[in-house]
């Protein structure tokens, strides 16, 4: 997965933001990053423009276990591990036992991402639906966020937290749902994290509900290498490319960018404990030993 978006050509530079943030949501690996030099290099690019750290997201077991590398690579980077719903169709228990240690890692900051996906026909849905139970269960027992992956699926994953109990902070990635749902969601004391997508000409449901989310509850994040915001969409994204999306929500809000990035600076360090999180273990200082396993 990692190479064919990579391989994209990147936009130029967005001009820095005014105010530091964080990336929520980002796949290092899919953006063609491979060993520590590589995470490296991303990072450098993306605190030149403000975005001074980036929670790394697996969706498989080999992801997982690269994505914890990363978050030990760069301080600037934590990670999140979990099975994405496509990947759910069938599972050997000691895959998720191991996502469950790896959870566990001190520089891992959340369990996802997880959820449902309705709209690529990878795995049953009873499948994902049994898997997303499993991780709803593993993060309330390890005390760290859930990260959901909510596609064409929204009254599923609503109806499921609601059955299982939902763990204290629960992170709607990518949010893609309209006012009404992002009302329900903040009721609930849900976090809507938004992308490339807000900024999209065609989005108006999706606008609309990025105004209504209270401020303390609103993330931001590229998904990088997907969903590279307006206008440069269809381009190879990364976390540098966030301050699009960051002045596009601050317009939608109308507030400053140094508000809207300040905001989700405070939420992602307030959301993730990014301040309790332990240095890395083997920090990359130029040497070859940061190379990724076969």
């Amino acid at each position: 997965m990692s190479g064919a978006h990579g391989r994209r050509e990147r936009p130029p530079a967005p001009e820095p933001l005014p105010a530091p943030t964080v990336d929520a949501h980002t796949h290092l690996d899919a953006c063609g990053c491979e060993d520590a030099a590589d995470v490296v290099a991303a990072m450098d690019r993306a605190a030149a423009v403000g975005v001074t750290r980036a929670v790394t997201i697996a969706d498989d077991l080999a992801s997982a276990r690269w994505a914890v590398q990363a978050a030990h690579w760069d301080e600037r980077v934590t990670a999140a591990v979990a099975l994405h719903p496509t990947r759910t169709a069938a599972v050997p228990e000691e895959w998720f036992a191991e996502i469950e240690r790896l959870a566990g890692d001190p520089r891992v900051v959340a369990v996802g991402e997880t959820g449902l996906d309705y709209y690529w026909d990878h795995s049953p849905p009873a499948a994902q639906q049994e898997w997303f139970r499993r991780h709803i269960d593993l993060a309330k027992r390890i005390g760290k966020p859930l990260m959901i992956h909510d596609r064409d699926a929204h009254e599923d994953v609503l109806r499921i937290l609601r059955e299982e109990g939902p763990p204290e902070t629960v992170v709607f990635h990518c949010f893609s749902g309209d006012a009404a749902m992002a009302q329900e969601c903040a009721a609930a004391g849900y976090v809507l994290s938004f992308a490339g997508p807000v900024t999209f000409r065609n989005a108006r449901d999706l606008q609309e509900a990025a105004v209504v989310v209270p401020e303390e509850q609103l993330l931001v994040e590229t998904d990088a290498p997907f969903l590279t915001p307006h206008p440069h969409r269809g381009r190879a994204n990364e976390p540098y490319c966030l301050p699009w999306t960051v002045r596009g929500l601050a317009a939608l809000r109308g507030v400053t960018d140094e508000r809207l990035a300040t905001s989700a600076r405070r939420n992602a360090e307030r959301i993730f404990g990014l301040a309790d999180v332990p240095p890395a273990a083997h920090p990359w200082t130029g040497g070859t030993d940061g190379a990724r396993s076969a």
